[in-house]
């Protein structure tokens, strides 16, 4: 059961100043659940690419904060290099690893630049995926005339004024912000100093002038030597091997060779798989043969059984409610599944939008319901901290009665949220895919039992709750809730054995 995994990898206008750089990765490691992966300084073209992945909340937090950080240390009035930019913080992407679809990115985009834009009062663009004016999808088309050009332009041009923030430019520039698939910045260093003959070869190799799809490419120079800087936007339809002997190609035209290449960033072992395969001619090579990948899933497989071991464990937590939790996350998981089976299929075009907005909000369960495993817990050992403290504590009662409030609200919160997972399972069962149907039924069978299971924690915890009123106030809410859930694990039963044809 894996969390919903995002990337995040923003470009700053700095390259040359570490205290800078170094301010503003410690803003996004001081969230909770961002980690960063990779840093790359560049002091021709005075940028900077930071590489972080996280939890899609954890991401947006660390998201602002840095471009907040950027803008107070970074000012382009006194800025110069080599690469194109209109803002201290200049493109912030963010990227769907895993359990995280486009359109969760997109709304993370958009909440991210509407927060800048009021909080920040940083002009703030929306490009790729993320666009709502369809031009701007190219990051190109944005940052056109870059900084300075923008800083005219925003105020009396209507085609440049920015979608979230004031339409005016201070020193932090503006920040474009959006969703896209992942991205390999490459660049390969040419055996000239001729930026020219660079510019020829970028012009032939992308898209925008009749070259290959999805690449993007600059001619300029940098340390001395002429180079072609390239972003490649779809690294499975047009591969990196491709692009580097179009390039060769292209040099020798100009009596010039390949001195070597860069990668800015990271890139997915993917693509560098797929180029050692090109080069080898490899034809009969399987991903299974590569040992790190033989050794990584036999780590995973045994990470698997980790909470399962705990829970079997002698020790009070794990317990119940984190079983709950566990068995709606897994539940949360199928509606998922049933989900993405649907979309795009043939003969669901009708429910396709549904199917979407089904994935989005199971997706959000499943990344909750993951959490409270661990909030039970949590939860569980502070009542236990709690009845620790020494009678002579004047604020022992207190804290046992908190502590006993919070361990029942949690089990609480998982019944809720289990029930609205059992709903949208009995959606994507009457609606989805046919051959997923019956996942769909065992999600709202798991759904039920965390509701249940749920149950027992939330009424365990209510008979040492010494507020009866609140008492009876949660004690309502979980009555209704176990009753909806009942009716729609009965609707559920009809709809799979019917639907199904089920014996």
């Amino acid at each position: 059961m894996t969390s919903p995994l995002v990337e995040c990898v923003p470009n700053f206008s700095e390259g040359r100043r570490q205290n800078v750089i170094d301010e503003i990765k410690t803003v996004i490691s001081a969230v909770e659940g961002a980690f960063i992966l990779d840093t790359h300084m560049d002091a021709d073209h005075n940028r900077t690419v930071i590489t972080f992945v996280g939890h899609p909340r954890a991401v947006e937090e660390a998201a602002f904060r840095m471009i907040k950080k950027a803008s107070q240390l970074i000012d382009l009035e006194k800025h110069t290099g080599e690469h194109p930019r209109i803002g201290a913080t200049d493109v912030v992407p963010f990227v769907p690893i895993s359990n995280i679809t486009m359109k969760e990115c997109v709304e993370m985009a958009h909440r991210v630049g509407e927060r800048v834009g009021n909080e920040l009062e940083i002009p703030i663009f929306f490009y790729e995926e993320a666009a709502l004016i369809p031009e701007r999808r190219r990051l190109e088309v944005v940052r056109k005339g870059e900084y300075e050009g923008l800083k005219v332009e925003i105020k009396s041009n209507p085609a440049r004024h920015p979608d979230y923030g004031p339409q005016d430019l201070g020193s932090a520039g503006a920040t474009v912000i959006g969703a896209r698939e992942f991205l390999i910045a490459y660049n390969v260093n040419l055996t000239t100093d001729d930026e020219d003959i660079a510019s020829k070869i970028a012009r032939a190799v992308r898209h925008s002038s009749g070259g290959l799809r999805f690449v993007k490419a600059l001619g300029m120079t940098v340390d001395g030597r002429a180079q072609v800087s390239m972003n490649l936007t779809n690294f499975r339809k047009t591969p990196l091997p491709r692009v580097v002997e179009a390039i060769r190609r292209k040099a020798e035209r100009y009596g010039v060779g390949i001195h070597n290449s860069e990668l800015v960033g990271l890139i997915p072992q993917e693509a560098m798989i797929d180029t050692a395969i090109w080069y080898t001619q490899m034809d009969l090579f399987s991903p299974n043969q590569i040992l790190e990948q033989k050794m990584l899933s036999a780590v995973k497989k045994e990470e698997q059984f980790d909470f399962l071991d705990s829970l079997a464990a002698g020790t009070a937590a794990p317990g119940g409610g984190s079983a709950a939790a566990y068995s709606g996350a897994m539940a949360a998981g199928l509606v998922s599944m049933v989900a993405r089976l649907t979309v795009g299929k043939k003969g669901y075009v009708d429910v396709e939008k549904e199917m979407e907005n089904i994935l989005s909000e199971s997706e959000a369960l499943r990344e909750e319901l993951t959490l409270a495993v661990k909030e039970d817990s949590e939860a569980f050992i502070q009542v236990i901290a709690a009845y620790k403290k020494p009678k002579s504590d004047q604020d022992r009662e207190e804290k046992i009665q908190d502590a006993t409030l919070k361990a029942t609200e949690v089990p609480l919160a998982v019944a809720r949220k289990a029930l609205r997972v059992s709903e949208l399972a009995l959606k994507t069962a009457e609606l989805g895919n046919k051959n997923a149907i019956t996942d769909a039924g065992a999600g709202a069978n798991l759904a039920y039992a965390a509701v249940t299971s749920a149950g027992y924690n939330v009424r365990i915890n209510l008979g040492s709750l010494e507020d009866k009123k609140k008492g009876k106030v949660l004690l309502l809410e979980l009555k209704q809730i176990e009753g909806s859930a009942l009716e729609t694990i009965n609707k559920l039963k009809e709809v799979v054995t019917k639907r199904g044809k089920l014996f």
